[in-house]
């Protein structure tokens, strides 16, 4: 609890306040820290006595001379958690010091609380992101869900509830989608608001069984819990809250994928990879929105899924002549909207705002061209 790089930083930093020398030592009597650093490493045998009672002692120069390690001044008791930690003396003659002792005693106890405090919580954040880690990177042909499940536990967290994953990209304003201005208010660096946006996406996420933990530079994961009633549609009516929240708050952008229930180690795992590839993929198939469904890009994924030589011999072979049209972006998006609308002509015309002979007529030149009937949904 009582580290030396603290009790050194603590020790020399008061002693440059104060005008006079502040020694802290461990629980065995060890000095640790001191303004005067030749004393670092000694024996301090008035702090024994002191760690025993746990009362304040002073000593005067005659007192001093018969304990080792000792010089005349003030030693008090270091106490955290109603636990004697170590010591803090100021070195001078009783009636100068004494003044000083409760207040650098205090100061001293704020600032050993405030670092444990602190180091609690990056440990556990180290330990949240070990938890994600785990499931991105599982493999069941390498290690057994159980000891996933087990470490989980040991951490307080339940794979075993049904759980959806979250992914949170956050960029400046202007990295995607835009340039920003000249005159635009210089763009927060995520790194530096991490721990704020950290505590956002909590805020959202409350349930106590809702992992939370950074992921990558700008990239946030959620093991979110959901509950037995607990719906898709409202974990993205969350995610889109969160979105005008970071956006609000920390004045950066914020995109969210969102993959797929599951109630296994293996299936959070593959939510998770769904949830980071509707991230991916929106940004392409709709960059206007902040929230993206894996479940509305499944055939955008397994697309996305083939290789680059495969696709491209696909267009080259289905699609070479149609692109050589001077009309082709006409003929590319009359295509994509008898797709996307259920290859239903009265649909299609309507999401392309033309008259139904018109894409009639757009049809009959695709087949004509391509050689490929368009009604064969293949």
């Amino acid at each position: 609890m009582l580290s030396p790089s603290l009790a050194q930083e603590i020790a020399g930093e008061t002693s440059a306040v104060i005008g006079l020398n502040v020694l802290i030592t461990d629980s065995e009597g060890i000095v640790i820290g001191s303004g005067d650093t030749s004393r670092v490493g000694t024996f301090h045998e008035a702090s024994v006595e002191v760690m025993r009672t746990r009362e304040p002692a002073t000593h005067t120069a005659a007192q001093a001379q018969e304990l080792k390690g000792v010089r005349a001044g003030v030693t008090l008791p270091l106490v955290m958690d109603g636990h004697a930690v170590g010591t803090v003396g100021i070195t001078g003659t009783p009636a100068q010091v004494r003044r000083f002792g409760l207040v650098v005693k205090r100061q001293t106890e704020i600032l050993l609380r405030e670092s444990s405090v602190l180091r609690s919580r990056v440990l556990r954040e180290r330990v949240l992101e070990d938890l994600l880690a785990d499931v991105a990177t599982y493999d069941a042909e390498v290690v057994e869900p159980d000891f996933v499940v087990f470490r989980a536990a040991e951490v307080g967290f339940d794979l075993r509830l049904r759980r959806i994953a979250v992914a949170v990209e956050v960029t400046a304003p202007g990295a995607v989608g835009g340039a920003r201005h000249r005159a635009d208010p210089p763009a927060p660096d995520t790194a530096l608001v991490r721990p704020e946006l950290l505590r956002t996406v909590r805020e959202v996420f409350d349930d106590p069984q809702d992992v939370v933990a950074g992921a990558a530079p700008g990239w946030i994961g959620v093991l979110h819990r959901l509950p037995e009633q607990g719906s898709v549609s409202r974990v993205m009516t969350a995610c889109q809250r969160l979105a005008g929240l970071v956006g609000s708050r920390h004045g950066v952008a914020a995109r969210v994928g969102v993959g797929e229930p599951a109630t296994s180690v293996g299936g959070l795992h593959d939510s998770y990879q769904d949830a980071c590839d509707a991230l991916r993929l929106g940004a392409r198939v709709a960059p206007e929105l902040p929230v993206h469904l894996v479940s509305d890009l499944r055939a955008h994924q397994l697309l996305a899924a083939t290789g680059h030589h495969a696709r491209d011999r696909l267009l080259a072979l289905t699609a070479a002549d149609l692109r050589e049209q001077p009309d082709w972006p006409v003929l590319r998006d009359t295509v994509v909207a008898w797709c996307e609308n259920g290859f239903n002509l009265v649909r299609a015309s309507a999401a392309l705002r033309i008259h139904r002979n018109t894409l009639v007529y757009r049809m009959n030149k695709i087949e004509q061209i391509s050689g490929r009937p368009l009604r064969d949904h293949r």
